[in-house]
């Protein structure tokens, strides 16, 4: 019997934010998927679930062919009702991470990250979360990653995500643990026929 390669997908990743697909590749090349990124800026529509911002995403990627993923995520702070949530991007480019701070400013700490990972592959269309608990530092700490890493901590470290390598990111952030999903996933899509085929 002659032994097949196992099969390889190219994926698209469409996203304003090239770092983000830096760190999505980091798990999914991993799995023998060639990660493109895709530089173009998505509408979000008004929504409180990554969820349905993510899904939406996707919707307006339509024209790009083949197998695409796009991602939301959002740091949801406890003490402030879970905002900037969805409202992440936003809130960083008009009150910055300096802005947080000074809301937080005698409240507690504590926040989770959350990525919302919309895939669409062979006719399916899903969406796979990942999170992670941890707590706002009370300054800016490290100069690696973006938006709200110099003031996360997750739980567990000292170090805010931007005292870390993009590798120690992404063993356990939130983007990392939802590409975890979308890897999962597609190893079942990947061992599917493809629509149409059939076992002999």
């Amino acid at each position: 019997m002659v032994k097949r390669d196992p099969p390889r997908l190219s994926l698209s990743f469409v996203t304003s934010n090239a770092a983000k697909a830096a760190e999505a590749a980091t798990f999914l090349q991993a799995l023998g998927i060639e990660v493109h990124p895709v530089v173009r800026r998505l509408p979000e529509p008004q929504s409180e679930r990554l969820e349905e911002v993510a899904s939406a995403k996707l919707d307006a990627a339509s024209d790009v062919p083949g197998a695409v993923l796009v991602e939301d995520s959002g740091l949801f702070v406890d003490a402030l009702g879970g905002f900037p949530g969805v409202y992440s991007a936003y809130a960083f480019r008009t009150l910055g991470v300096a802005g947080l701070l000074r809301l937080l400013d005698g409240y507690p700490r504590g926040a989770e990250f959350r990525t919302a990972a919309a895939l669409r592959w062979r006719g399916t269309h899903q969406v796979l979360t990942g999170a992670v608990r941890g707590e706002i530092a009370r300054e800016p700490r490290g100069t690696n990653g973006f938006g709200y890493d110099p003031v996360f901590v997750p739980e567990g470290e000292r170090r805010s995500f931007a005292e870390m390598t993009l590798p120690e990111k992404s063993s356990l952030s939130h983007r990392a643990r939802a590409m975890a999903a979308v890897s999962s996933r597609l190893r079942e899509l990947l061992a599917r026929p493809a629509s149409g085929s059939s076992k002999k």
